[in-house]
């Protein structure tokens, strides 16, 4: 099995990056950086309707599902639904990203590996301390 898709990728419109880190054992996806800044305003819980995009998860407490496959959850902040969904590694420089509504209506897109120095564990630990998970 290839090793979990931790690091930095370029979404497939490449106006955004997700930073995708280990948070014990679940992997967790953030957007780290955009080419313009968003507001999540149309998150189903008002208290996070005025949240930035930038720092914030969008890919929720994926586990592993299979050889090279991690499944969760995905947010769209575009609409405010959260999708079934999950990553799939398929070369070291590329991941597929996909999401499903009621399991059958599915898309997705390929990301690409940003090329930049290995992750750091302190900026990791920083990412999984400030997301809003449940604790085991």
């Amino acid at each position: 099995m290839a090793s979990a898709p931790v690091g930095e990728w370029l979404v497939a419109s490449k106006t955004a990056h997700i930073r995708i880190v280990d948070c014990e054992g679940t992997l967790w996806g953030v957007v780290s950086w955009q080419e313009r800044a968003g507001i999540d305003d149309k998150n189903p819980d008002p208290a996070k309707r005025g949240r930035p995009t930038l720092g914030m998860p969008v890919l929720l407490g994926l586990k592993p599902s299979g050889p090279d496959r991690w499944g969760g959850s995905l947010y769209n902040s575009q609409n405010g639904k959260t999708y079934t969904g999950g990553i799939t590694v398929l070369a070291p420089d590329r991941v597929r990203v996909r999401g499903c509504v009621l399991a059958i209506l599915c898309g997705g897109e390929n990301w690409t590996r940003v090329n930049q120095a290995d992750e750091d564990p302190a900026s990791s630990a920083a990412i999984c301390k400030g997301l809003d998970r449940p604790r085991s």
